[in-house]
């Protein structure tokens, strides 16, 4: 049996309520609706969804992260970290708990802390591309140059859009004194659509002539 097909978001919140009513504890369902309304940027809604489908189904790590997400969105770190602390028990191998405690911890300035949680989310999804130039910015902020450079390139080789990265990247470059490699890398940044500081442009550019 096919799923149908939905003119627009709020067709398909209907229609999970619909299957709501027929099958009230039924977490997927919960989840699915928590997803659509987190679409419409309705957090409260979309929370209230994933908790109901993380009581019926307990052990689905995903409901977890995405409250994570909810509590980042809120600027409330500790709960961001506390929701995928909690699905990585459940869950030890999925990777984007790992990828998320590592940005938070980097964000706290624990590095220390970040990076092993960012190798991990990579040991468990090696193309988790966020991982991966979380990482990279992690040893750049240590002033491993050497470790941050291949992270980031291969990031931006696997997301050739990903603008942080292609910012990030610029920045080790330039660290490094590759003039041109920072301004190829700004431009790719700023033709993603990334808002490269002007800071970064003015030095590459009169470094890079």
């Amino acid at each position: 049996m096919t799923e149908p097909t939905f003119a627009n978001v709020d067709e398909y919140i209907a229609h999970q309520k619909d299957k709501l009513r027929q099958a009230p504890e039924c977490g997927n369902t919960h989840y699915n609706l928590g997803v659509a309304y987190l679409s419409k940027r309705e957090f409260q809604e979309a929370e209230r969804c994933f908790r109901e489908a993380m009581s019926n189904s307990p052990k689905m790590a995903e409901a977890y992260v995405q409250l994570g997400g909810i509590c980042l969105e809120r600027g409330d770190m500790e709960g961001c970290l506390n929701f995928n602390r909690q699905a990585t028990q459940i869950r030890p191998f999925f990777a984007v708990p790992w990828g998320n405690i590592g940005f938070v911890l980097l964000q706290l300035g624990d590095s220390d802390k970040a990076i092993p949680a960012l190798q991990k989310a990579i040991k468990y999804d090696p193309n988790f591309v966020q991982a991966m130039a979380t990482l990279g910015s992690a040893h750049f902020s240590r002033g491993e140059l050497d470790d941050a450079l291949p992270l980031l390139k291969k990031a931006v080789e696997l997301q050739p859009m990903f603008g942080p990265a292609w910012n990030n990247l610029a920045l080790v470059q330039a660290e490094l004194g590759q003039w041109a490699e920072a301004a190829a890398s700004v431009k790719k940044a700023q033709e993603s659509g990334y808002d490269v500081p002007q800071a970064l442009l003015d030095e590459i550019a009169a470094k890079a002539k």
